[in-house]
């Protein structure tokens, strides 16, 4: 098969296939190593390393090639969390620039692969839970039940294939489809000299997700006030909101540069926490 902007590795139908399969049944275990400083980060690795072991498979004979293989899996470590079924996409588009990379090396940035994740991650959860969790769930487990309470056999079939057929073929075709079409969309990017211009809007975009995570899943108060009418809360509210978990979060950015371990910081966590809210400065 020859090598084109879908195909740049040259792989031919049957490898192309098992690849598509493999994002398929990996992003089902992408959660298997769910953990709470990186979530789905460790099963992310899992459903690539196929691709990063291919890529850089002569590790025993080049030293360079192993260090590439360890910068790979190192970069695949960083945060992730995103519904299983659209992670396939991902998984496929992630993998299409692990490929440019791997060719291109001089020409191609390779932090603009999770700086792409990292802007894919909001907006495909945001749509992924609302379509499986919120709607199709609701409907197949409804129609199930409907049939159950009148004794027919039919109830826990429907409820399971409603809830199976969309999620096969999400899962599957967003595989490919981030594959191939990531392929054709990095190699124009690179043709026409815009990455740079790409990486800027990702990176933009993925900051935004970080830091709308920082506001909703970081739930730190303060209930000190002085008499009824001032109520420090309120006051860092009208100032800045969310100030107290953005600034928890540079404390804990701060802690990861000096390379404080991941048991220290959670300690300090723990133990500060129930401290403080012992107190009464934390709620």
């Amino acid at each position: 098969m020859p090598t084109t902007a879908e195909n740049p590795m040259n792989l031919n139908k049957k490898e192309l296939k098992h690849r598509y399969w493999s994002f398929f049944w990996r992003s089902y275990a992408i959660q298997a190593s769910w953990n709470y400083e990186g979530q789905m980060n460790m099963g992310f690795l899992y459903g690539i390393s196929p691709v990063i072991d291919s890529l850089y498979s002569n590790t025993n004979n080049d030293p360079e090639a192993l260090e590439k293989k360890k910068e790979a899996y190192k970069r695949h470590l960083a945060f992730y969390n995103c519904t299983p079924q659209t992670s396939s996409f991902v998984l496929g588009l992630a993998s299409s620039m692990e490929e440019q990379y791997a060719k291109n090396p001089k020409e191609f940035n390779p932090d603009s692969i999770n700086a792409v994740k990292s802007s894919l991650m909001g907006p495909l959860s945001g749509v992924g839970d609302s379509f499986f969790q919120g709607t199709v769930r609701v409907l197949a487990f409804g129609l199930g039940l409907t049939f159950a309470r009148q004794g027919s056999i039919l109830g826990p079939i429907l409820a399971i294939l409603i809830s199976a057929i969309p999620s096969v073929l999400i899962t599957y075709y967003g595989g490919k489809y981030g594959y191939t079409a990531g392929n054709r969309f990095l190699k124009k990017l690179t043709d026409e000299g815009i990455m740079d211009r790409a990486m800027y809007l990702v990176t933009i975009v993925g900051l935004m997700v970080i830091g709308s995570m920082i506001a909703s899943m970081i739930g730190i108060t303060t209930p000190l006030h002085m008499g009824k009418s001032f109520k420090l809360q309120k006051t860092l509210d009208s100032i800045f909101p969310q100030m107290i978990p953005l600034a928890f979060t540079f404390f804990m950015y701060w802690l990861l540069k000096k390379k404080v371990s991941t048991g220290w910081i959670m300690t300090i966590c723990i133990v500060s926490g129930l401290l403080l809210s012992v107190l009464g400065i934390f709620a």
